[in-house]
């Protein structure tokens, strides 16, 4: 029972980090904080979908996937992750009103607590959601960094992006890409020795 209620308490912990790090320095300046976003920005664009329903769309099929291979506990926890992420950005836009004194700040800023985010909901046997699912399934499968895979996987849409609509966001946000996975990568890597049960819970089932 300590164990789950620790390991839920960081899952609510990491996803309002990750949404914080979405809304106070990354949406500001329309920067998409990961593949799904990117993807979401794109079904904007193509089908006037709105932003909010193309990130669940996004989300929504891979977490198909997820359920088949990942399981049901991890699954249920991305679920849960995404819904705070969500909640957490659809109630700090609003509110907010923050002067942006340097872009490059922001962008430092919100890659760090981006990282820090999902590298926590990593740890307690989630994610964030969208690109971090196939991300991971490949990084199983071919036993490889889950950050750098993630890099590739976002700076693959960040390029068509940059493409279809506007290069200078999709600089900002392979630049913000680069210090957050590494951030999750660290994050991934550390021993926690008294807390041997919050370790990478994502293998496959």
């Amino acid at each position: 029972m300590k164990r789950k209620l620790v390991t839920y308490i960081l899952l609510i912990f990491g996803a309002i980090i990750q949404g914080m790090a979405m809304s106070l320095f990354l949406f500001p300046h329309s920067i998409p904080s990961g593949g799904a976003a990117g993807m979401a920005i794109l079904l904007n664009h193509w089908f006037d979908l709105t932003l909010g329903f193309a990130l669940w769309l996004a989300n929504a099929v891979f977490l198909l996937f997820a359920l088949k291979y990942f399981g049901y506990s991890w699954t249920m926890k991305t679920i849960i992750a995404v819904a705070i992420t969500s909640t957490t950005v659809s109630f700090l836009v609003p509110l907010v009103d923050l002067p942006h004194i340097h872009i490059f700040f922001d962008i430092l800023a919100g890659s760090i607590f981006f990282g820090i985010g999902v590298g926590i909901l990593i740890r307690v046997g989630s994610s964030s959601g969208g690109m971090v699912i196939p991300a991971l399934m490949i990084a199983n499968y071919k036993n490889w960094s889950p950050g750098k895979v993630m890099l590739c996987i976002n700076l693959s849409i960040f390029l068509l992006n940059a493409f279809v609509i506007d290069y200078k966001i999709v600089i900002y946000a392979i630049i913000c890409q680069f210090f957050s996975t590494n951030i999750i990568d660290f994050i991934y890597g550390i021993k926690l020795q008294k807390l041997s049960f919050v370790t990478p819970q994502w293998r496959k089932r």
